[in-house]
């Protein structure tokens, strides 16, 4: 018993706590170097629907600020035939395109500024259509009539087809804002980003292309085939059509952009 509670040997200090309050995770992991936040190391792939279509795209993580999008983007709708006018037509919306864009966060937040290009662009609507036979039409206040086919003279009905472009620049320089990232930099799977921007496609090309005979009066007596370049009827018809197309295209000269806007539901998911 002797030396017992005399203080000659020392009691075993209590450890300190632990560096970084106790936490398994190393202080102040440089953040090349976290799990799902380096280069490549996760993709995510998604779809919207868009005034470019539906689309698909692919994104993955460049750095803590900037991501890099794949996108594709795809619609085809026909009317069927309508009529309008004394014209019976049909019309087809043929959207396609696929762009890529640079996406930076500024400040590692969840709002976003892109840049990048549409660099295929068949954004397009067409249309065919033809004239009743008899029906009269104006083109810049001139009255013509659609002929009635006869067989015996050669004649055919009045038909046309035309296109409007959005394609006018191709490639198109696209900029756009938005909220949420596309790749979570965590293991969130799910995101739902939104966009808002435009594409500088320049104004939308429009042309037409008739065919068959046309007339000056409705007993058509004054008709000519309207790609007979040497006949008056012809020439009047289309030097009228012609300045007609000139005031429709200086009309859509001011819309040099295409609307971007979009809500996307984007899948996520490591790739080491």
């Amino acid at each position: 018993m002797a030396g017992f509670g005399s203080g000659d040997a020392a009691l075993p200090e209590s450890p300190g706590p632990a560096a970084g309050g106790g936490s398994d995770e190393p202080a102040n992991v440089p953040w090349a170097e976290k799990e799902h936040y380096t280069t490549l190391s996760r993709v995510g792939i998604g779809a919207d629907i868009s005034p470019l279509g539906f689309g698909i795209k692919s994104a993955t993580i460049l750095t803590e600020y900037f991501d890099a999008r794949l996108m594709g983007n795809f619609f085809n709708y026909n009317t069927g035939k309508f009529e309008i006018e004394g014209f019976d037509a049909h019309a087809n919306i043929h959207l396609a395109s696929v762009a890529a864009s640079l996406d930076w966060y500024p400040f590692n937040s969840v709002w976003r500024f892109s840049v990048g290009g549409l660099f295929y662009n068949g954004n397009q609507v067409s249309m065919k259509s033809a004239i009743v036979p008899g029906t009269s039409f104006k083109l810049n206040g001139t009255t013509f009539y659609a002929a009635t086919a006869n067989p015996a003279t050669g004649v055919t009905p009045l038909n046309g087809t035309g296109v409007l472009g959005f394609h006018q620049h191709e490639p198109a320089f696209t900029l756009s804002g938005g909220f949420g990232k596309f790749v979570p930099r965590s293991n969130r799977h799910w995101s739902f980003p939104s966009e808002f921007g435009v594409a500088f496609t320049g104004s939308p090309t429009i042309n037409v292309n008739p065919s068959g005979w046309v007339c000056m009066d409705q007993a058509q007596t004054q008709c000519s085939n309207v790609a007979d370049p040497a006949n008056p009827v012809a020439v009047q018809f289309n030097n009228q059509l012609q300045t007609t197309l000139t005031k429709w295209r200086k009309g859509l000269s001011g819309l040099q952009v295409y609307p971007l806007f979009s809500y996307s539901v984007v899948y996520s998911f490591n790739t080491r």
